[in-house]
């Protein structure tokens, strides 16, 4: 199978596979060494990690697209991208989604925020009309060369509209195409419960560290019948409690030697990066 088709058949499966968010080609070279199934383009985590700002839209159509190509060029494992609110109206989704397709991503996914978006965790979020929603992910569906790309469609209306509101929106956005849903940012455990058996789509759950939704162990996620449980940002903030932590022994103690407790060994961060791989090319060119 391609790797459209391995996502597809990850999530219809419905057995709680992890996906870990990427914000760099290495950070996505990581979460491939340890053996998960795919990965999350995460939007956050691009702002965060590249800009240094909040998850407030400041992300745009060319900086996602350029992460997207140098991550497919980095992992063969199917690939998620964090597509915003398709950066306008449903035109920009259609431009959007060719865009996204062609830098390699297999699935695209979409929210309904109204724009400038936020983090599906903060406060202080809107989202547009189910009709406008509908005709961007319309266009998303055309917009696809590829017939097996993979639209998620996301909905934040659970924070200003509830829960039932969110639900039937999910249900509308299935129906206009969308391939995998995602209801964000529910706030119990029995919502969490409840949605497998009130939408018939693949789904996704998010899993925000320190965020809205109550932890839930991947397993009894996956018993519950979710397809994909998303981490987006775990590798970024364990990034940063590790650097943290790094640079507060060099500050304090004015060196670091090589412990594998603190810092990746000099020979893991060459073979991360397939040097290896690069010198035998050159032997093999020179």
């Amino acid at each position: 199978m391609n790797t459209k088709q391995q996502l597809k058949a990850l999530a219809q499966a419905r057995r709680g596979v992890i996906v870990p968010g990427a914000f760099n080609a290495l950070s996505a070279r990581v979460v491939a060494d340890q053996g998960f199934e795919a990965i999350y383009i995460t939007g956050a985590g691009v702002t965060n990690m590249w800009f240094g700002l909040p998850d407030q839209a400041f992300m745009g159509l060319t900086d996602i697209a350029d992460h997207t190509a140098r991550i497919r060029d980095a992992v063969e494992l199917p690939l998620i991208v964090d597509a915003d609110t398709g950066f306008g109206n449903a035109l920009n989704t259609y431009h959007a989604v060719r865009t996204l397709e062609r830098a390699g991503a297999d699935c695209i996914q979409l929210e309904d925020q109204v724009s400038p978006k936020r983090c599906g965790h903060f406060n202080g979020k809107d989202v547009i009309s189910t009709e406008e929603m509908l005709g961007k992910i319309k266009a998303a569906v055309d917009a696809r060369r590829d017939a097996g790309t993979l639209i998620l469609a996301r909905t934040d209306a659970c924070a200003t509209q509830g829960f039932e509101a969110a639900v039937e929106r999910a249900q509308r956005f299935q129906e206009a195409g969308a391939d995998i849903l995602f209801v964000e940012a529910v706030t119990t455990l029995d919502e969490i419960r409840a949605l497998p058996r009130r939408l018939a789509a693949p789904q996704l759950m998010n899993m925000v560290i320190g965020g809205k939704t109550p932890i839930t162990s991947a397993e009894e996620l996956a018993t519950l019948g979710y397809g994909l449980v998303l981490y987006a940002n775990a590798a970024l903030q364990g990034a940063v409690a590790g650097m943290q932590k790094a640079l507060t022994v060099l500050r304090e103690q004015r060196r670091i030697d090589e412990d594998p407790t603190l810092v990746a060994p000099f020979a893991e961060r060459q073979r991360l990066v397939r040097k290896a791989e690069w010198d035998a090319l050159e032997t093999r060119y020179t």
